[in-house]
């Protein structure tokens, strides 16, 4: 592999390098991968053996073959055409990523998912709030063992999960509706990007929120919330 290739694939935005940070694997599934950048960070970096890249869209489809190809890596990485996990075998990835996407969507994704072809970890990186995950998670013995928020445009939540028998202690002793919507972990950690993010919720959701709204139900866990962060 050239240097000039090498400086090419260096460096990931910081809620990329998140997700790598996460995962120290064998075969890495990254779904919906685009330009292909973490999973090649992922092998040159030695925290994944080998790869795959599944990718709908043709355009991206061909730039990830093109940036593997660039980089020397056809034998590590298997560039695949398809949706979600659908041109997986069962139990061919040991952890999988999905980025860069709405939570609803990533969690149809994991819904839609045969059996036996979801790994065992899974790294997220939702665009918006991340509950729809959370909520998939509980329900599809996954336990939610680290998470972070990655500040950018806006903060960027990454979820690392882990399937797991048994109810998640994670939420043990926190406001469900509370730890779903903002992150049992990061109630608990109550980092200053959080806390602005909760705030800013309270004021945005007091004047919408009324008994039988959806405001007021987000208005509760927002400030339920609050108690957690500001006991």
């Amino acid at each position: 592999m050239t240097p000039q290739v090498l400086q090419r694939f260096a460096r990931l935005d910081e809620r990329l390098e998140a997700v790598l940070a996460l995962l120290h694997t064998g075969t890495h599934a990254d779904i919906g991968s685009d330009h292909a950048k973490l999973p090649l960070r992922l092998i040159q970096t030695g925290r994944a053996r080998r790869c795959i890249v599944v990718e709908l869209n043709p355009g991206p489809l061909a730039l990830a073959r093109r940036n593997v190809a660039r980089a020397g890596l056809d034998n590590q990485i298997d560039v695949r055409s398809g949706n979600g996990f659908s041109p997986l075998h069962p139990a061919e990835a040991d952890s999988a990523s999905i980025t860069g996407m709405g939570a609803g969507t990533i969690a149809g994704i994991l819904r839609r998912a045969e059996e036996g072809v979801l790994p065992p970890t899974l790294v997220l990186q939702p665009n918006d709030n991340p509950a729809p995950i959370r909520v998939w998670a509980r329900e599809s013995g996954y336990h939610l063992t680290d998470e972070r928020l990655i500040d950018g445009y806006w903060p960027y939540p990454v979820l690392r999960l882990l399937r797991h028998p048994g109810p998640d202690l994670a939420y043990q002793d926190l406001p469900l509706a509370a730890a779903l919507r903002y992150g049992p972990h990061l109630l608990r950690e109550a980092g200053p990007l959080l806390a602005a993010r909760i705030q800013a919720d309270v004021l945005r959701l007091t004047p919408l929120a009324a008994p039988g709204r959806t405001a007021q139900l987000e208005l509760d866990a927002a400030q339920d919330a609050l108690k957690v962060i500001e006991p």
